[in-house]
């Protein structure tokens, strides 16, 4: 429990730091695609520590799992680059691709398709000291590049034009906001599965966006959401039997649906009692018997004009 626990904080603060750079590219299913294509690397380790007699078989799982979403984030980001495809189909690819190498690979390298549940829909009570160090490493790694470089990565994600007539690398940042949701996969699978990865890292943003204006309290908050929804969940599944992966993505849409319902109402009932015109000292009153204000009457008629 103690090393969910830190897993699931550890997670929880780095996913939707790179989420937020997805939404503002409007590639916020690219954490899908390259979940999938991690899942031929997680096979991938398995055959490559079958082969190794390595004990356990599925050690080189979560390296098999990082090389595998390096290449294939890089992948995607060249091909929307280029634009030969369309970034949708790029990712319909990845989708497919990567589930059918994961289940043959996985079948070559002597295992069955149960062995890949806990990589498709996370498994955070089962989580080794290894797994840990693994998940602490990348977590900081990705927050101190997120967080280090947010304004050039958000320049980046949020006009590519003005960046590049501003002198940034363009090539360069992409891949590296590329990397990063690669990494973020990776280290999130163990918590809340493949399958659901991508979740964790938009949700959280979508609802920080409802609740801030700037990209900057925008990430801030997205994390602690993230966080708090991490270790919310996981305690829920302490005292029930229920899976800590969906349970958490079910806290953050639930989030998501409340914040969504009480902003609006929460922004009406402020602008109904602020004063459209703070300029002004008080508010003039007109008496209704002056001759100033009478409506003015059509000749001969005694009806009032338009």
């Amino acid at each position: 429990m103690q090393r969910a626990l830190l897993a699931a904080v550890l997670v929880g603060a780095a996913a939707p730091v790179v989420g937020t750079f997805l939404v503002q590219r409007r590639m916020a299913l690219m954490g899908d695609g390259i979940g999938h294509v991690a899942l031929t690397g997680v096979a991938l380790g398995w055959l490559v520590g079958s082969w190794a007699a390595v004990s356990p078989v599925d050690a080189l799982a979560v390296p098999g799992a990082v090389v595998a979403a390096l290449v294939g984030s890089v992948v995607i980001e060249l091909v929307r680059e280029r634009g030969r495809t369309s970034g949708d189909l790029a990712l319909a690819i990845m989708f497919y691709g990567g589930i059918a190498g994961g289940v043959l690979l996985i079948k070559v390298a002597g295992g069955t398709n149960a062995n890949l549940m806990s990589y498709l829909f996370g498994s955070i009570s089962t989580v080794s000291t290894g797994d840990l160090w693994w998940t602490a490493a990348l977590a900081v790694l990705v927050l101190v590049v997120g967080v280090g470089l947010r304004w050039a990565l958000f320049a980046v994600s949020h006009d590519e034009e003005f960046a590049r007539a501003s002198g940034l690398p363009v090539r360069a940042l992409s891949m590296v906001v590329a990397a990063l949701a690669a990494l973020t996969v990776t280290i999130s699978m163990r918590v809340v599965g493949l399958l659901l990865v991508s979740a964790l890292m938009i949700v959280p943003v979508a609802v920080a966006q409802i609740l801030s204006r700037s990209f900057g309290r925008t990430m801030l908050l997205a994390s602690g959401i993230g966080v708090t929804v991490s270790v919310v969940g996981l305690l829920i599944t302490y005292w029930n039997d229920v899976p800590p992966g969906a349970t958490i993505v079910v806290l953050a849409i639930v989030l998501y649906a409340a914040a969504a319902v009480a902003h609006p109402l929460v922004a009406r009932r402020r602008a109904a009692g602020r004063d459209p015109h703070p300029d002004v000292s008080d508010d003039v009153l007109v008496p209704a018997t002056d001759p100033a204000c009478a409506p003015e009457t059509s000749r001969g008629t005694g009806t009032t004009g338009r």
